[in-house]
């Protein structure tokens, strides 16, 4: 008997994240045909994962909390408080680089854990908590160490200067010299954790209950599903990333600031919502967070190249923004009335007679 065809519709999820990604093709596309000098290059492309590895790595965090129907606006501040604490700890007291990637680790995931709790058990408003997370961790920036501080240990120089050089790809600068591409561990932190979590949202019970919640409490409490241990761990989680995020951005700048990480929650925010992510919960693709982060630097990038006011940067996102999020809910909202559907083919063998 011959295999029969059935048509299924593609899911929010992915239809979103293939919009997404279609834009950001195309936009990088005009970059590199209006200005192929700068982002016709193998290290353009790669220096947007290693200089923002940071930002999309809370922006993956960012996006976990709101696939669950939740925010953190605490994320960006967190981050810059593990980054002046590792600074601290790694040059006035002397420490080790695996104690201060213990050090941002413990104190993402102790971020996580309070406002877990009581967003999750105490039933307070996320927005309120997080707000007060972001709030205290300015206030133990700042109280750390107010002044810049370089790391000058000699073991963690060679971390930050430390490249994996690729010499089959690269480019040829204006003199004729071939340079081979150079990669920054922040990238490969990037694109592991993307693959991971990607994965276990998608594999695991976790993931799918997560989905479940963010679509509707009701719902997921009918269908058995623990509403507030799943929120609760999204928040554990969204600290885990915004303590890796830390370490990854001081191994990638080399000191810690007061500054730094400043204004991260709301491009994490925004690159979540670009890159398919709802607000409302429920609907989402961690492979389509990175898409979006890197088409807001995209945008960066090209105001750059452009030579117009830098302060037109924050125009650009935020018009994207607004453009994003009006075409996600005309979509949906086609979706629901049957205005436009695509579909998926697949192909499955009968049970034999």
């Amino acid at each position: 008997m011959n295999a029969i065809t059935r048509r299924e519709t593609i899911s929010n999820s992915n239809l979103l994240l293939l919009i997404s990604t279609v834009i950001f093709v195309l936009m990088y596309g005009f970059a590199i045909l209006f200005y192929p000098h700068s982002f016709l290059q193998y290290q353009t492309f790669f220096d947007l994962f290693s200089l923002n590895a940071a930002l999309i790595i809370i922006t993956l965090g960012e996006s976990i909390v709101m696939i669950g129907g939740g925010i953190d606006i605490s994320i960006g501040a967190v981050t810059g408080l593990v980054t002046m604490c590792c600074a601290v700890f790694l040059e006035l007291g002397k420490g080790s680089v695996g104690g201060s990637m213990l050090l941002a680790l413990g104190i993402g995931i102790a971020f996580g854990l309070l406002q877990g709790f009581l967003i999750a058990y105490l039933e307070i408003q996320p927005f309120i908590i997080t707000l007060a997370g972001m709030f205290l961790a300015n206030g133990l920036l700042t109280t750390i160490h107010k002044d810049p501080l370089n790391v000058a240990m000699p073991n963690f120089v060679r971390l930050r200067d430390f490249v994996i050089v690729i010499p089959w790809l690269g480019t040829t600068n204006r003199l004729g010299n071939f340079i081979p591409l150079e990669v920054k561990p922040g990238a490969i932190v990037v694109v592991v954790l993307i693959i991971a979590l990607a994965t276990f949202l998608h594999w695991s019970r976790f993931g799918r209950n997560l989905y479940a919640v963010g679509g509707s409490n009701q719902s997921a409490l009918m269908l058995g599903i623990n509403v507030k241990r799943t929120k609760f761990f999204s928040y554990v989680l969204c600290g885990l990333l915004s303590g890796i995020a830390g370490f990854v951005f001081i191994m990638t700048t080399g000191a810690g600031n007061v500054g730094n990480a400043s204004g991260f929650e709301m491009k994490a925010i925004a690159g979540s919502i670009i890159g398919g992510t709802m607000l409302t919960g429920g609907v989402g693709n961690l492979i389509g967070s990175p898409i979006g982060a890197l088409t807001l630097l995209t945008i960066n990038e090209l105001i750059r190249a452009v030579g117009i006011n830098s302060n037109f940067q924050s125009i650009a996102s935020g018009m994207l923004l607004c453009i994003f999020i009006v075409l996600q809910s005309s979509v949906l909202w086609l979706r629901r009335t049957g205005g436009f559907k695509l579909r998926s083919r697949r192909h499955h063998q009968p049970a034999q007679l």
